[in-house]
């Protein structure tokens, strides 16, 4: 994943219809905008919002540096409609949807978890399992005709010289692999590739090869205490079963924050017994099962969130701020984030000698507070 993704996640949901999917939407968008009034928040299409990354640490940051602008991390999320049985055959809104569907960088399956007789399953009944292997079979069927088309494309090709040759004898073989893996019932994602053959492979956008977040999505009354909900727990479990991770969200309380002021949606969470919203929720979980990071960089002028592959190193995370940065990296003037709060400046953390000269093999760590010395 290149330093790109920093700028702007974007993240797909998805779901059968009516399992919230667009109410869950339209309230994630309209109560990030409530969260953060200063935040440049833009609807690229009606069905495409970002929305400001919620972490208190940037508030604190900028009340010691007496920052005049506060820049958090932003995340798109887009409301993919049409996802029905028998899309991967044209149903629905067929191609379309699949189309939008493979710029994304993660998915969020937004599955039923409430009884309610006023809205109609799509199947009949409520069934979590069902449901999921229904999307998840929609996407196997799309990526197998991706697959074998690409492989047919490979087989009438004459490469021109012998190093052509050899990566698409690479990319041939690792689909074969990923072929079967999906006829067996697996996601691309479980196919153990090599370095190599990811980037061979990733032409193709494969949409079970991108990471999915299972959004269990209940009534009010559960949102509190989702174990005692017979549903979420069986999302839980199907989550896990096939590595990847589940959040409980409430459409229906989303909803209603959106309405409310700061304190009135502290207070109206704390009075359901839930400790924050499904934004926070779903973003928590995305940076986790991407192995995303955050650093800050502080001053008067702004205070700023910086999101990060895990792993990048300090030129690389300056090259997330401008390519210069990273092309005439000197040095990352770094001081840990709680380091920070408790002297009150970069100033104190160097007299106290809590701010550290760090090189290019310096691997950043999560809420690192940095600031770049670089020539170009």
């Amino acid at each position: 994943m290149s330093s790109k993704i920093s700028m702007s996640l974007r993240s797909g949901i998805v779901g059968l219809p009516n399992v919230g999917k667009s109410t869950l939407f339209n309230a994630l968008v309209e109560n990030a905008k409530a969260q953060a009034a200063n935040f440049p928040f833009c609807t690229i299409e009606p069905n495409v919002g970002i929305v400001a990354v919620p972490d208190t640490r940037l508030s604190v940051l900028t009340d010691i540096s007496s920052s005049k602008q506060t820049v958090p991390a932003s995340m798109e999320f887009v409301d993919i409609a049409g996802l029905v049985k028998g899309a991967s055959k044209g149903e629905g809104l067929g191609n379309k949807f699949l189309q939008h569907i493979r710029e994304v960088d993660s998915i969020v399956q937004v599955v039923r978890c409430f009884d309610d007789s006023d809205i109609l399953h799509v199947n009949g009944k409520v069934d979590p399992e069902a449901d999921i292997d229904i999307i998840n079979l929609e996407l196997a069927f799309s990526d197998i005709a991706q697959i074998e088309k690409r492989l047919e494309k490979l087989k009438k090709g004459r490469a021109k010289d012998p190093q052509t040759k050899a990566k698409e004898d690479m990319e041939a073989a690792a689909l074969e692999r990923i072929n079967e893996a999906l006829l067996a019932g697996k996601a691309a994602r479980t196919v153990d590739l090599s370095n190599d053959e990811r980037k061979q492979v990733q032409q193709l956008c494969l949409l079970t090869m991108k990471p999915v977040i299972y959004a269990a999505n209940v009534a009010e009354t559960d949102l509190g205490d989702p174990s005692k909900n017979e549903y979420v727990q069986r999302v839980v479990k199907t989550a896990a079963d096939l590595g990847s991770e589940a959040v409980v969200v409430s459409a229906q309380v989303e909803s209603e924050l959106a309405e409310l002021d700061a304190k009135e949606r502290k207070e109206f969470l704390e009075s359901l017994g839930a400790a924050e919203g499904g934004l926070g929720s779903l973003v928590k979980a995305t940076y986790s099962l991407l192995g995303l990071r955050t650093y800050f960089t502080t001053g008067e002028k702004e205070t700023k969130a910086w999101t990060i592959k895990s792993g990048m190193t300090a030129p690389q995370a300056a090259g997330v701020i401008h390519s210069d940065f990273e092309r005439g990296f000197i040095r990352a003037e770094t001081v840990a984030y709680k380091d920070f709060v408790s002297v009150g400046s970069l100033q104190a953390a160097r007299e106290k000698g809590l701010l550290r000269s760090e090189g290019k093999d310096y691997v950043v760590q999560e809420g690192d507070v940095m600031l770049f010395r670089f020539n170009v």
